[in-house]
């Protein structure tokens, strides 16, 4: 494998386990008040394609615009104040720069919310290419438009490409575009299918081994 594409949320940063909790207890209940939709189905996924989707599936309760500002809001709280950086994430990053592979952020994210972690984190001059889903002309997870074009980026092909992943929509998404999938398994997730992965690991410290293994 030739570059290293990673996710943000619950790969990079320990942010999923706070957004799970926030969906499940505060923003779905005020969404979609009358329906008992499951946190995974929308885990993965750029929030702007989310209320697309209750929309659809659900109806909501609340405008668009009222359903970003909630979003929106959680975010800004989120990471520059709870967030946490996985541990050995630095660790990795220097063997990865020391075999010379290149590397990108590849986030549902919106480039706002990248760069407070990049920032917060010291990682601004980790990556040689930070993608987020707002910015290709395609739909975002679990498609894989967004990892084509992240490994077009590095100017590599997605099949030269190992994916860290955490959630059912970004593993279908890199098992789509055909790169080999490492799967985190974080407790903040249940009831994700794994099947699509090449491995699934459960700590940072298999992080690291499976990823150094492939490069």
């Amino acid at each position: 494998m030739r570059a290293v594409l990673f996710d943000m949320d619950g790969v990079l940063v320990d942010s999923e386990d706070y957004w799970v909790t926030l969906e499940r207890e505060e923003l779905l209940p005020q969404v979609v008040p009358d329906q008992d939709v499951a946190v995974a189905e929308i885990t993965g996924m750029n929030y702007r394609e989310i209320y697309d989707y209750l929309d659809a599936e659900y109806e909501t309760a609340v405008s668009r615009e009222e359903f970003l500002d909630l979003f929106e809001n959680a975010a800004e709280t989120l990471y520059r104040d709870r967030v946490a950086l996985l541990e050995g994430t630095h660790d990795l990053f220097d063997e990865l720069e020391e075999r010379n592979v290149p590397r990108a952020i590849v986030s549902s994210s919106p480039h706002d919310w990248i760069d407070v972690v990049l920032e917060r984190f010291d990682l601004e001059d980790r990556f040689d290419a930070v993608v987020s889903a707002e910015e290709i002309d395609g739909p975002g997870k679990p498609e894989p438009d967004v990892f084509e074009y992240a490994a077009a980026e590095l100017g590599v092909e997605p099949g030269e490409c190992v994916v860290l992943e955490d959630s059912e929509h970004g593993i279908r998404a890199a098992a789509r575009a055909g790169t080999t999938c490492i799967a985190y398994e974080i407790d903040a997730h249940d009831d994700v299918d794994y099947s699509p992965a090449d491995a699934v690991v459960e700590t940072p410290r298999e992080i690291r081994e499976a990823v150094l293994e492939r490069v």
